[in-house]
């Protein structure tokens, strides 16, 4: 495609050069140019993509997309206000469009949205749908698996995604749209069908400010696009602030929770650590409904998901059937077992109020001590470490602060901000987090549990640039395995 018809009727703010040029590939990273390339010239939190436009050009760039005056001489320069919106514009057109093709479901929230994705995406494979998955832990295109690099692509590779996955004769698939995507337009230009608001609480204020801006980024999900319909967690208090203007504005939508007023309500829930039991009710009919997913947490988990299914045109009774299948994310409330006489938890939990409801979870299946193992990662939101500190005191019997990754920070402050919102003195303190975790299961006597919090599925630790092997769950097993051959021998 020629770069003249590429940007054709987007607003551009100065074009120099042959716009006939053909263009054969799109970037953001100058390290991926190849000749016919068209380079967008990025400015993130530590490089600026503009800086890097020599290295693009001389790999063979026949184009350049920037904000601001750049000098190009050497390849057709295209000035726009919003660089990461042209980009996103530009990424459509070259890949067709492929949103069109394809039923599209944005899960948005602080919390909950990978548990969610992954129900919605089970739920309708045994409905016998052909689905993709755009998520945190990975992204699945057809018959094919990926990790993910980022909880949503940039807006070059989830266009590139969503085109493969109309390739593979995928009918629907489901994303997690994170806040930053939102703010950063890498889903813009994108039809999505269903809206799904899970919660919202402290996080990424680093990133955002504040309550109000972090929340107007993932309202764009609801207020940019033109959905079809929405589903929302009314229980949220910034759940019910979106159900109010959606319903100004005239848009449908399906409402869970606990609340009387729910579309979809889940009542009289009992819940243990092999899962929960709820009465659902929905359109006035009452269901019988059992989840392999213990918690509270999981239970609005599974309303999301109910409701996303049934938004997409799905009968609720052939919805129900398929629960019975339904497994958890990797990662999130995961049992550890190999025969150990406690139980220990992993779990994803790295914001307070996400910690909070594990921890009160877990509270509600036994009546023995919870040990907990957390850090906070580095160069992130600070404001949230006293926090986090106070909750992990509160709700367990004794706490091992230690590291999570700890990126371009040092991990001796990132502890002393969490330590500052502990005043009970029930915690120690191991910064190295394979010494904290074994420090854990030393400590844990029958029937306690174990939880560790903040990483969940992750498989690397994160510092000073470097991703170092690390995953808390062949940590524990490992431990377990040796002190089992250790007792045998």
């Amino acid at each position: 495609m020629k770069l003249r018809e590429l940007i054709k009727g987007y607003e551009v703010q100065e074009q120099r050069g042959d716009l006939d040029v053909e263009v054969s590939g799109i970037t953001d990273d100058s390290r991926s140019v190849k000749p016919g390339y068209l380079f967008f010239a990025l400015k993130g939190e530590r490089v600026d993509g503009r800086d890097f436009i020599p290295q693009a050009i001389e790999a063979g760039a026949v184009g350049v997309v920037a904000e601001g005056g750049v000098n190009s001489p050497d390849a057709p320069y295209i000035g726009v206000n919003d660089v990461h919106d042209a980009m996103a514009f530009v990424a459509d057109r070259f890949y067709g469009h492929p949103s069109q093709g394809l039923k599209l479901v944005g899960i948005t929230g602080t919390n909950g949205k990978t548990t969610t994705a992954y129900l919605v995406y089970q739920m309708l494979e045994t409905l016998g749908k052909k689905v993709g998955l755009t998520g945190t832990i990975r992204y699945i295109i057809g018959s094919k698996t990926q990790s993910a690099p980022l909880t949503t692509p940039t807006s070059i590779e989830f266009q590139r995604i969503l085109s493969e996955m109309l390739r593979e004769s995928v009918e629907i698939v489901v994303s997690e749209v994170s806040s930053h995507a939102l703010h950063q337009k890498r889903v813009s230009y994108t039809d999505f069908d269903i809206g799904v608001f899970t919660n919202l609480s402290h996080d990424h204020l680093d990133y955002h400010g504040d309550m109000e801006s972090y929340f107007s980024a993932k309202e764009g999900l609801f207020r940019d696009f033109k959905l079809k319909k929405a589903v929302i967690n009314v229980d949220d208090p910034y759940g019910e602030r979106l159900i109010k203007s959606l319903k100004i504005r005239g848009k449908e939508l399906i409402s869970y929770g606990l609340k009387h007023d729910a579309t979809l309500r889940a009542k009289e829930v009992v819940t243990d650590i092999h899962g929960a039991s709820l009465l659902l009710e929905f359109e006035n009919r009452i269901y019988r409904v059992r989840t392999p997913l213990p918690g509270i947490t999981n239970v609005y988990n599974l309303l999301a998901a109910l409701g996303t299914t049934v938004a997409l045109g799905f009968g609720i009774e052939d919805v129900i059937e398929t629960l019975t299948r339904l497994k958890p994310a990797e990662g999130r409330m995961e049992l550890i077992k190999e025969g150990q006489p406690f139980t220990v938890v992993v779990d994803y939990a790295h914001t307070p109020d996400a910690l909070e409801k594990l921890l009160e979870t877990v509270r509600g299946f036994t009546s023995n001590r919870i040990i907990t193992v957390f850090g906070c990662g580095g160069n992130r939101d600070k404001k949230k470490r006293p926090e986090m500190g106070e909750i992990a005191e509160r709700l367990s019997d004794m706490v091992v602060v230690t590291s999570d990754n700890p990126r371009y920070e040092e991990e001796e402050q990132i502890i002393r901000d969490i330590l500052s919102g502990m005043k009970m003195k029930k915690h120690i303190v191991l910064k190295d987090r394979k010494e904290a975790i074994h420090r854990a299961l030393q400590l844990c006597e029958l029937g306690d549990v174990l939880v560790i919090a903040g990483k969940g599925h992750e498989d690397y630790q994160e510092i000073r640039g470097m991703r170092m092997h690390f995953d808390d769950r062949e940590v524990v097993r490992e431990w377990i395995k040796s002190q089992a051959v250790g007792n045998r021998g």
